[in-house]
């Protein structure tokens, strides 16, 4: 008899449907099983930091000065592009379909978030002090610049023979903690089970009801603008769009279920070298910059958000406040928190800046999980496209290896069977 073998997107397809029927079953009795959903979580973003380090220095590392430059311009032009774009498309929805309408409000309802930080304190926040302190705080924005002028530095000196040994150094050490990812990473359907019983036992549905809207807009939202940038990336890298839903569908149930960028991050980069075809180099560059600089579904979110508060709350946005939400959306996406919960860290620093109670935060963080699936998934999904246009640019993009005529050898292999 043929053993029947399940890939892993399968695989967390059924873990998916199987944690929803035990939550509903056993309800807050399913409590205690957050602890191996926890204890995943763990594992995976115990690698986080040094991935992310190893990445961009590795990266950089192994650019000529020239490209810096034009590399980095085409970076920030996707990256900006996209999340303003998705920042605007929140404040039409919302106009459109005014979420916030009926929503009965708890005057005084309290939830515990960080002080909002001023637009200041945050720019300003972007450079570490101390890069030792950024990496155990586990301050991703920080780290990354902090490794981006490292291997800037790195690429301007290679010429050293002692330096080309430590870029040889960070190359193995990379491969390490990829393979240590990739081993963690056979436990995704256990984690994701456990985590998604645990919040459908202690949430249920009743926490769905008044905000159902919202998250339908939302829901709607990341699907229109996931299928814009799609038959964008496939004009302009001239690829069938249905084989990009097709490669990008294994990061896109990861992302879904986790709601964590950061998580992720090792199966982004994987697919994105294994199935899209974009080289190492542009890879390993562009993803995990754009884990907390183009961050798409937080975009939308955010001026969803604002929108929906205002309209629950009865206050009139003129255009110019509309404006000052986009913007302000847009800005406060460069290096937000990209583990679950993000979102009502990001909320902190919106709603108070554009005038709107901060009661506004209390009211979507019952829902912040759910709404976390759509965030997630079009920040993993849009950085993934993004990388595949860099590499078309730069001539880095398979074609052999997007339409799986052959395989990447050296890549994050998470897509498993068993």
């Amino acid at each position: 008899m043929k053993k029947i073998k399940l890939s892993m997107t399968m695989q967390i397809l059924i873990a998916m449907v199987l944690g929803v029927l035990l939550g509903l079953v056993f309800g807050e009795r399913i409590v205690g099983i957050k602890v191996i959903g926890d204890i995943f979580l763990r594992l995976i973003q115990m690698s986080v930091v040094l991935l992310i380090a190893g990445s961009v220095v590795e990266a950089l590392g192994n650019l000529d000065s020239k490209e810096l430059g034009k590399l980095g311009f085409k970076i920030f032009f996707w990256f900006m592009t996209s999340t303003a774009i998705a920042a605007c498309l929140g404040v039409v929805l919302g106009e459109i379909f005014k979420p916030g309408n009926g929503i009965t409000l708890v005057a005084g309802q309290e939830i515990v978030v960080p002080p909002a930080q001023s637009l200041y304190e945050m720019i300003v926040d972007f450079v570490p002090t101390n890069i030792i302190k950024a990496m155990s705080d586990g301050n991703m924005i920080q780290v990354i610049i902090f490794m981006s002028l490292f291997g800037v530095a790195l690429s301007q000196i290679k010429v050293d023979k002692a330096v080309n040994s430590l870029l040889d150094m960070v190359s193995a050490f990379n491969k390490v903690i990829l393979r240590l990812v990739s081993l963690v990473m056979n436990l995704a359907p256990i984690g994701i089970c456990c985590l998604i019983a645990y919040t459908t036992g202690t949430a249920g549905v009743k926490v769905l009801l008044p905000l159902i809207k919202f998250l339908g807009v939302l829901g709607l939202g990341s699907i229109i603008h996931l299928a814009i940038c799609i038959l964008v990336a496939a004009a302009y890298c001239k690829v069938n769009p249905l084989r990009i839903c097709i490669n990008i569908a294994n990061m896109s149930i990861i992302a879904f279920t986790t709601t964590s960028s950061a998580i992720s991050l090792p199966t982004k980069m994987g697919d994105s070298e294994s199935k899209l075809g974009v080289s190492k180099r542009i890879s390993r560059l562009v993803n995990p910059l754009g884990m907390t600089l183009n961050s798409n579904g937080l975009a939308i979110f955010l001026t969803l958000a604002c929108i929906t508060v205002a309209q629950a709350f009865g206050v009139e946005m003129s255009i110019g406040s509309i404006l000052r939400v986009a913007v302000l959306s847009t800005l406060s996406c460069l290096g937000t928190v990209v583990v679950p919960g993000g979102g009502l860290v990001a909320l902190t620093i919106v709603i108070p800046a554009v005038g709107l109670p901060i009661e506004g935060i209390a009211l979507l963080s019952g829902i912040d999980w759910f709404s976390g699936m759509f965030r997630t998934l079009l920040n993993v999904d849009i950085d993934a496209l993004a990388s595949m246009l860099i590499a078309k640019d730069s001539k880095e993009l398979d074609y052999d290896i997007f339409y799986g005529r052959k395989k990447e050898s050296d890549s994050i292999k998470v897509e498993i069977t068993g």
